[in-house]
């Protein structure tokens, strides 16, 4: 019905959550998922992190690589 983006919210002072927010996300996390996934699932969301890193790194040294070969012609 009425859709906002992020920049839109920051706009109107929603700002980021703080520790009252977070604390409420993460009791809903514990309840969805229950205590003993809970940690598997952090585990795999940090090494996606790492992985997603990986690969803007790799993604910004190919771009590099092309500047200069393009440079050097």
């Amino acid at each position: 019905m009425f859709a906002m983006t992020f920049a839109s919210l920051m706009l109107l002072g929603f700002g980021f959550p703080g520790a009252p927010e977070m604390m409420i996300v993460l009791l809903i996390a514990l309840v969805l998922f229950g205590g003993a996934k809970l940690p598997s699932l952090m585990r795999n969301l940090g090494r996606s992190a790492n992985e997603f890193k990986r690969g803007m790194a790799e993604s910004v040294d190919d771009n590099d690589d092309a500047a200069s070969k393009s440079e050097k012609v």
